[in-house]
């Protein structure tokens, strides 16, 4: 039997408010998001333990780490169109299922490859529960100031999950085995199998026509070597592999494009990305990923190398400006209620230009409450910024397109992380090689890594030289961020969803 959602009656004129119901469903529906976000950086500290217990080879333990980001990424779009094609709980809930068999296979793996796989596998399901969640809710909430809490609260969630997933890790890998970090899901996944069926309403979009496994073989090919060649150039350097596979995705996007273009039922409708709510949102949260990303991975080394803060601390400290965020994006939701969303969000993207102009001004001798204090203002403005373009585009989207929509939109943020890594950390490089004494090892003047592998001789000039180079970046990132803004203004002003 179908279920269909409940909403209570209206009072006036207007779409139907959700009642009781819907809320409850959204609350179900957030707990496995925050896993499924939690796992991009959960293994930030059960990776010791599991390289002396597996005895990985570093490129294994490469692909055990970003195997899952990779296949996630990669099928965003398959999985959201084929939730508008048979139905978003259906899609939801064998994505459940998998992400649940694949937990624990990867608590229990003996092998390199069988935690590889299994990593992949869990891409796989969270592909299914990522764009259902967020179509989920555009039929949840109809009406537009209950939509926009729903995906203020969906957005924050999000963004906590990642930030949740180190210190999740290094509080389970102290008391228990590594695989503790998988098995963690598995409540949280059950939970949603037996309260899915009653609570979420059936949704599918009237999409006709046969499902194109090409379009999803081409999207996949265009997103993985895109993204994977981009991280890979970012962390080190220029190398003709990871160059020549983001060339391949760029020409199989192109090929996906095209083939969409000419497609009675495309698998991606491109004259959305043309309307100026959800093509500009699609932009905002891209630039806004561009730099939570791109600093985020500085931020990290600062608290890690420079103040010589153990991993589980650096994490404690890295949740700190989450505050930030769960203040700033209600109030956002907020004003975005009396003015125009364009202003707003070019509110946020000046708050987080405001943020990151602080930080570019820190030294050695700067206070630990000022860095964070700092941080935690951009990431206010950004994630005020990634809610309001999350609400606008779902908006904009005709709900029978709303899990490709969202697939699209997260797809967008997901490039946007490794366009920052390799932009903003190309420019960090950079700054740290110029500052860094021309006599000192090579290693030591590509990376602070490889500074601390070289000894205390050049530990304090590549401390200092680290810095110089983060407060680089956080120019980047003020400059990015002032020009965001003004791209908001120009292709959103007076858009409507």
């Amino acid at each position: 039997m179908t279920l269909t959602a409940h909403p209570e009656p209206a009072t006036g004129p207007g779409p139907a408010r959700a009642g009781r119901r819907e809320w409850t469903a959204l609350g179900v529906l957030m707990l496995p998001l925050l896993l499924v976000s939690m796992d991009v950086s959960v293994l930030y500290f059960a990776i010791p333990s599991i390289s002396a217990d597996l005895r990985p080879g570093a490129t294994e333990q490469l692909w055990i780490l970003d195997i899952y980001g990779f296949v996630l990424a990669g099928l965003l779009i398959t999985m959201g169109a084929l939730g508008d094609r048979v139905g978003r709980r259906k899609v939801l809930l064998g994505g459940t299922a998998l992400f649940g068999l694949a937990s624990v296979a990867a608590a229990y793996a003996h092998t390199p490859g069988a935690l590889i796989g299994a990593r992949a596998l869990l891409g796989i399901g969270g592909a299914c529960l990522m764009p259902a969640t967020l179509a989920l809710i555009r039929v949840l909430f109809a009406d537009p100031a209950q939509r926009a809490k729903a995906v203020t609260l969906w957005t924050s969630v999000m963004a906590s999950g990642i930030a949740l997933g180190p210190v999740v890790s290094g509080a389970l890998v102290e008391h228990f085995w590594w695989g503790s970090v998988f098995l963690v899901n598995l409540p949280a996944m059950a939970l949603l199998l037996v309260l899915g069926p009653l609570l979420l309403p059936e949704s599918q979009g009237a999409v006709t026509g046969r499902f194109d496994v090409l379009s999803a073989a081409l999207s996949l090919g265009a997103l993985l070597p895109l993204i994977h060649g981009v991280k890979e150039l970012a962390e080190d350097g220029w190398a003709p592999l990871p160059a020549g596979g983001a060339a391949v995705g760029l020409l199989v996007g192109l090929l996906f494009v095209r083939r969409q273009a000419r497609l009675a039922h495309p698998m991606v409708d491109l004259s959305l990305l043309r309307n100026r709510a959800y093509g500009g949102s699609v932009l905002a949260n891209l630039l806004a990923m561009t730099a939570t990303v791109g600093f985020a991975v500085f931020l990290t080394q600062y608290l890690q190398s420079v103040l010589g803060q153990s991993p589980f601390e650096a994490a404690l400290w890295s949740l700190v400006p989450t505050a930030g965020v769960l203040a700033a994006a209600p109030t956002t939701a907020a004003l975005a209620r009396k003015t125009d969303r364009a202003y707003v969000m070019a509110g946020g993207f000046l708050v987080s230009a405001a943020g990151f102009a602080w930080l570019a001004g820190i030294d050695r001798a700067t206070p630990l409450w000022v860095v964070i204090a700092a941080s935690a203002v951009y990431a206010g403005g950004l994630v005020s910024t990634m809610t309001l373009a999350n609400e606008l585009a779902l908006g904009a989207a005709p709900p029978e397109r709303a899990g490709s929509a969202a697939a699209v939109l997260e797809s967008g943020a997901e490039l946007g992380g490794a366009l920052g890594m390799a932009l903003l950390g190309a420019l960090g490089a950079a700054v740290y090689t110029g500052a860094m004494p021309a006599d000192a090892p090579t290693a030591a003047r590509e990376t602070l890594g490889g500074a601390l592998a070289s000894g205390p001789s050049v530990l304090d000039a590549a401390r200092t030289a680290f810095v110089d180079a983060m407060g680089a970046v956080a120019v980047g990132a003020t400059l990015l961020m002032a020009a965001s803004a003004a791209l908001s203004l120009i292709l959103l002003r007076k858009a409507r969803p």
